[in-house]
């Protein structure tokens, strides 16, 4: 079966976001389907940063503007980058590449 094109895939950004927890990748990833619970939300890195932690997160495109709107909202993340990038997200934020799984 023939790959979609670029132009027929599903179009996402990448969110470069602070977070004022220390939460594991667990808590994390519920709290995130719990912002937005109709959404693919989908959380990639995720590093501590001195008393804050770095995280970056996949958003469809179409749910960008309620993540951004339910995100100043809230009180424990602040959004710092986005872009259609993830490469571009991880040079902003200075978060090395994790080593790729086999």
């Amino acid at each position: 079966m023939a790959r979609l094109s670029k132009a027929k895939r599903v179009k996402r950004r990448w969110v470069g976001v602070r977070l004022k927890r220390e939460p594991d990748r667990e808590y994390l990833e519920s709290e995130i389907q719990y912002l937005i619970p109709d959404s693919d939300l989908r959380l990639y890195d995720l590093q501590k940063d001195g008393q804050y932690s770095i995280a970056i997160i996949r958003v469809p495109l179409p749910d960008l503007p309620r993540f951004r709107m339910v995100s100043e909202e809230c009180e424990w993340i602040e959004p710092l980058t986005t872009s259609g990038k993830i490469r571009l997200v991880r040079e902003r934020l200075s978060i090395p590449k994790p080593p790729r799984r086999r």
